[in-house]
């Protein structure tokens, strides 16, 4: 039996669509409030639960085998990024589960400070490292599904707005590779208690996001291109009525201001150990928004 957490997000949906594909046990750990239909239909058991709750917790990773962690915090690093995550490794030991794969993100091991989720998810990564417990640790770059929306209004305006620096890169690794990559962590000896950055064979500049949108939809691109310090004073300000949404803002500053690529050598790792061929940003789109 698996267990996917953030069942219902980008990644855990396809997660559980892929295992539900090769006929295996999965208990989507989801929200009341969640859409978890297609889950349900799919042949996914499903756990209604809170991650913040350890009762939750303890009842989800009953007679389970492997644990996936790919849950999002929303505005609540502390709780979900860190502390929901420390409580299901200590039930992943109790329970005696054969393999945890943590979803990390690239970059963690940095040291952002002003990233309440990067200082999270290090935090866990290390926790994990130091349990005993069988694991492989995901740290991907941006994901492509999150370039979609993007694209799509592109697709109807032509606009493309992109704050900060256009020549910072980032290898946009597909979701859908993710998942598998994810899923064959625990089946893979050579995956086994290891660290992999997880991207998408091309390392882009922001700047040719427009041009592969030009490609695809046939129009010449009109790029809006605020500076990064707009986006600092409205923080700034929001600050001033609310500090909480000022510090969540922290991390979408550090993803902002940062490259987050990764190297030939990491690219040929990942395709090495999981006999994979990752797709280009480009194509992923092609098959979900392109003429």
């Amino acid at each position: 039996m698996y267990l996917i957490t953030g069942a219902t997000g980008s990644l855990g949906r396809r997660i559980v669509r892929q295992l539900r594909e090769k006929e295996q046990p999965v208990r989507a750990f989801v929200r009341l409030s969640s859409h978890f239909n297609e889950l349900e239909d799919r042949g996914a058991e499903i756990f209604i639960g809170d991650l913040k709750l350890e009762k939750d917790i303890i009842k989800a990773c009953r007679d389970v085998k492997y644990i996936i962690s790919c849950h999002g915090a929303g505005n609540d690093a502390q709780a979900l990024d860190y502390r929901a995550n420390i409580d299901l490794i200590d039930r992943a030991i109790a329970e005696g589960v054969e393999h945890f794969v943590f979803i990390s993100v690239l970059g963690v091991d940095r040291g952002y400070q002003d990233s309440v989720t990067f200082k999270a998810k290090r935090e866990v990564e290390k926790y994990l490292v130091s349990s005993g417990l069988n694991y492989t640790i995901l740290r991907p770059s941006g994901f492509a599904n999150n370039i979609i929306p993007l694209a799509e209004r592109f697709r109807d305006t032509g606009i493309y707005f992109s704050l900060g620096e256009q020549q910072n890169r980032s290898s946009i690794v597909s979701t859908d590779d993710l998942a598998k990559i994810a899923i064959a962590s625990t089946e893979i000896e050579g995956a086994k208690n290891q660290i992999f950055a997880v991207g998408g064979p091309d390392i882009l500049k922001r700047e040719d996001l427009p041009r592969i949108f030009a490609r695809l939809f046939n129009r010449e691109p009109i790029t809006i291109n605020p500076p990064l310090e707009l986006f600092d004073g409205l923080r700034a300000g929001i600050g001033l009525i609310n500090p909480q949404l000022n510090k969540s803002l922290g991390t979408l500053r550090t993803l902002l201001a940062h490259e987050f690529f990764c190297t030939r050598d990491e690219i040929a790792r990942l395709e090495s150990t999981f006999e994979i061929k990752m797709e280009s940003l480009e194509s992923f789109l092609r098959r979900y928004v392109g003429q």
